[in-house]
């Protein structure tokens, strides 16, 4: 029995002393702290978080490096290279450099310039000291600690400031982005060997360059177009150096000297882009119409084009119609586009039966639709058409191609042909309808410059330019009051929630202690 309570005895002191070898085992506080579920979860969050945050980084530097596109997430592609401006630049032939002074390379416009070198290996943008470079400081006058962007090709330049990157709407005060547009054009510009020139005939139309058509203006000149005006009385002809005329709509008929100097211009085998509003009251304008039947255009009728159809109008106004735009090289980008807008258009009165006598080959470029009609009793304000309306369809944009000289097989000379592109509108340029706050949307004056850009392409023989411009919106974001909460409650709601609720179990367990 004693030896049994020994046995005991013994085991139990065994037992004991494990006991206590656990004891001074057991890990410290903060040892027990981090082995608490909540913070070993937490810990694995953190390390992941921390692991997400370097596999940014890392394809950061990745992109950086392999000099990769950023993904553009701006609903209008605004810093992603237009197909437009790759086409325009791809061809070139010559070293472009592009500097970005005092650029960094986060720079977003230096993104887009970066692009470039996609579609051409010859074109290199980057971002530069003026410190480290005193040779561009000296050759271009540029100080430190200022912004600016060279655009360099052998001894020709162009320097582009940061305002020269963005425009901005007069009637909203928006800033537009107009980086891309801008370097193109300057490419194209230090890279050209030859830059057209566009002339606009004055002192005949109440509707001119500088002050109707400031937009177009400078749409033509981003183009790399030289765009001029001309008072034909006192030059007494049209400047050799012209590569298309541009006229429109006559309120006065030519002078002899007018029309003499626009016969010989067109003898000489160049080109005209002519744009014609409605006429609301009769015009003896004689002169006019005998430059006009050299193509095989009859004179202008008094009345107006108005629009049934609700789908092929805006806004409900028949007078402001949609015209079918044909498949032609002017129109190739914008065929079955529904995005033009013409505002009292006239029809363009083509004699059919004349156009073989006088050498002249139409081609369609813009129809008002089959539903439409052309009223020149301006008394009847009913939008119904009448029995006295002419009903259509009719054409509102042609192109017609004349044969000065045909080509001599024997010599081998060219044919010499002289084109005229006619519209039976010009509001549709007008700074109102191409201004970014125009009434009729950013697509539609989109494609409204677009039309009349590539009529001009196409006059000057430049068919690189013929396309479908992007339209380049506006560079600030405006967030609903629905977005801006949204926005606020992902950024700082949500992780002072976070906080809270970790602080608040994490006293609930140490309580339970």
């Amino acid at each position: 029995m004693k030896e049994k309570k020994l046995k005991e005895k013994k085991l139990k002191e065994k037992k004991d002393k494990k006991k206590v070898n656990k004891k001074e085992k057991t890990p410290n506080k903060f040892i027990e702290t981090i082995k608490k579920k909540w913070l070993i979860d937490g810990t694995k969050t953190l390390i992941l978080v921390a692991i997400i945050i370097a596999i940014f980084v890392c394809i950061n530097i990745g992109m950086q490096k392999l000099e990769l596109t950023p993904i553009d997430f701006s609903q209008e592609k605004l810093y992603t290279l237009t197909q437009e401006s790759k086409d325009k630049v791809k061809n070139i032939d010559k070293d472009v450099h592009i500097y970005f002074v005092g650029s960094t390379d986060d720079d977003a416009n230096l993104d887009i310039a970066k692009q470039y070198k996609k579609a051409n290996e010859r074109i290199v943008a980057e971002a530069v000291d003026i410190n480290n470079r005193p040779d561009l400081a000296q050759k271009y006058g540029i100080e430190s600690g200022t912004q600016g962007i060279i655009v360099e090709c052998g001894e020709k330049s162009k320097v582009l400031t940061s305002s020269d990157l963005v425009t901005y709407d007069t009637t909203t005060y928006e800033t537009i982005n107009i980086a891309e547009e801008k370097l193109t054009s300057s490419i194209l510009s230090v890279t050209s060997n030859k830059v057209p020139k566009v002339y606009f005939l004055e002192g005949y139309s109440e509707f001119s360059l500088d002050k109707n058509m400031n937009y177009l203006k400078t749409f033509l000149s981003n183009e790399v177009n030289e765009v001029k005006t001309l008072d034909v009385l006192s030059t007494g002809k049209i400047p050799d150096d012209c590569d298309t005329l541009v006229i429109t709509t006559p309120s006065k008929d030519f002078d002899d000297i007018a029309t003499n100097a626009i016969i010989d211009y067109i003898n000489s085998g160049r080109n005209i882009l002519w744009m014609n509003s409605a006429i609301t009251s009769k015009k003896d304008i004689p002169n006019v119409s005998k430059v006009l039947e050299i193509y095989g255009v009859n004179p202008f009728e008094v009345g107006i084009i108005r629009e049934t159809d609700t789908s092929k109008m805006v806004t409900n106004s028949p007078d402001l119609i949609i015209p079918e735009i044909e498949s032609s090289t002017v129109t190739k980008d914008l065929y079955n586009t529904t995005g033009v807008i013409l505002v009292n258009a006239t029809k363009i009165n083509i004699n059919e039966d004349k156009l073989e006598e006088l050498k002249v080959k139409k081609t369609e470029l813009a129809l008002a639709s089959k539903d439409s009609y052309f009223r020149t009793n301006f008394n009847n304000q009913q939008d119904a058409i009448s029995s006295e309306d002419e009903k259509g369809t009719f054409i509102v944009g042609a192109e017609l191609e004349k044969t000065i000289k045909e080509k001599n097989e024997e010599t081998n000379e060219s044919a010499v042909t002289s084109k005229l592109i006619i519209y039976g509108e010009n509001y549709f340029v007008s700074d109102y309808q191409l201004s970014q706050n125009s009434q009729y949307g950013a697509i539609q004056l989109a494609y409204n410059k677009d039309l009349v850009l590539n009529s001009i392409a196409y006059l000057v023989d430049r068919p690189e330019d013929i396309t479908a411009r992007k339209n380049t919106g506006t560079v600030t974001y405006t967030a609903t009051e629905e977005q801006d909460t949204i926005i606020r409650i992902i950024i700082f709601a949500v992780p002072f929630i976070i906080i809270i609720v970790g602080i608040v179990i994490w006293q609930i367990r140490r309580r339970k202690k």
